[in-house]
């Protein structure tokens, strides 16, 4: 492996060169270090500095107006799709859609553009794919907040290089049944708990989700049965059963009202919530985003999932995703990219910032 990236290259090569060293979450140490060196030998007009496997750097011109530019380094479990393989012009591997075809947009720019209109912060995180207690994000916020201020957030998540703005939240519950066991011979002496649970299942079945529109964009809601549970015995009546459900909601529902509607839901249920995450509105009045969204042409659209738009929303910045690649691809054996995507972003980002 080289010293470091050649961050002048063509963004598709860079990101092949990104795509080549391991990542898995909790891996990143060697892509971090690399990143690290290569900014401070070929951008030496940025401020860098450290934090675990995260990389930061940002200029410090003075600028009416900041942007902070996220990816994160991090890639879930290869699986049979590494390294990196270009074919009819389109980049293949583990990462090429999440996200670093979106780091190595960033990476461009951040060599590239010496004197933007905009001051910049790029932020390079760790463990993005794993529980929300490892994401990296999390800590630079607690040792360095000054770093995640700005006026606008631009998460380079795959959003077919179109804005996608703001993003859904999530929950998820346990909707609990309690019964009396009794021997299966002998049924009629318990109480099912699994039976109980019936009720519950029919009314996620017959549920008719909210479709809402903000600033334009259309936000469709759902709720799933995830997982069910219940049963200590073949002969054994259960006394419990635990249905697991997620919520993906709205950014116009705060976590509270989300809860206070899954209670609606299941009255009569014992519901426990097991992890939320809140969503971010679309934030498109901000002037640094009509910005973007003009540089990037096309109409912006929702949102669908959660990302980590809503960590810069809860700042209070207003957030969007912008980056290469199907955002249905990731996490699958057949990651791919088109190549002029990336070149696309890049193109893009560059008329924003300049």
């Amino acid at each position: 492996m080289a010293d470091t990236l050649d961050l002048s290259a063509d963004p598709v090569d860079l990101t092949a060169a990104l795509v080549d060293v391991r990542s898995v979450s909790g891996e990143e140490a060697e892509l971090a270090d690399l990143v690290e060196r290569s900014l401070r030998e070929q951008a030496p007009h940025l401020e860098i500095a450290r934090s675990g496997n995260a990389v930061l750097a940002r200029t410090n011109l003075g600028r009416p107006q900041r942007v902070v530019f996220a990816g994160h380094l991090d890639t879930v479990p290869i699986n049979d799709n590494w390294p990196s393989r270009r074919e009819d012009g389109v980049l293949h591997g583990c990462g090429t859609v999440d996200m670093k075809g979106g780091d190595a947009v960033m990476l461009s720019l951040a060599a590239g553009v010496t004197e933007p209109r905009h001051d910049l912060t790029f932020v390079f995180y760790d463990c993005e794919e794993v529980e929300a207690t490892r994401n990296g994000l999390g800590r630079v916020e607690r040792d360095l907040p000054d770093w995640l201020t700005g006026d606008l957030a631009v998460v380079c998540e795959p959003s077919n290089a179109v804005v996608e703005a703001g993003c859904q939240g999530t929950m998820r519950v346990e909707v609990r049944a309690s019964g009396a066991r009794a021997h299966t011979a002998r049924g009629w002496m318990g109480v099912n708990a699994v039976h109980k649970l019936g009720a519950a299942l029919r009314t996620l079945e017959d549920y008719e989700a909210r479709v809402v529109d903000i600033d334009g964009c259309t936000y469709r809601e759902g709720m799933q049965a995830v997982r069910i549970s219940g049963g200590v015995a073949g002969n054994v009546v259960p006394d419990e059963a635990v249905l697991t459900v997620n919520h993906r909601f709205a950014p116009d529902r705060s976590v509270a009202d989300a809860e206070a509607h899954l209670r609606e839901v299941f009255a009569g249920y014992d519901v426990t919530v097991t992890d939320s995450s809140g969503g971010a509105l679309p934030g498109l009045s901000a002037p640094a985003a009509r910005e973007l969204v003009e540089a990037a042409g096309g109409t912006p659209v929702a949102k669908l999932g959660w990302t980590d738009v809503a960590r810069f929303a809860a700042l209070g910045m207003p957030a969007v995703n912008f980056g290469p690649g199907d955002p249905t691809l990731a996490h699958t054996q057949q990651e791919n990219v088109p190549v002029e995507e990336i070149g696309r972003c890049l193109d893009v980002v560059r008329r924003f910032v300049s």
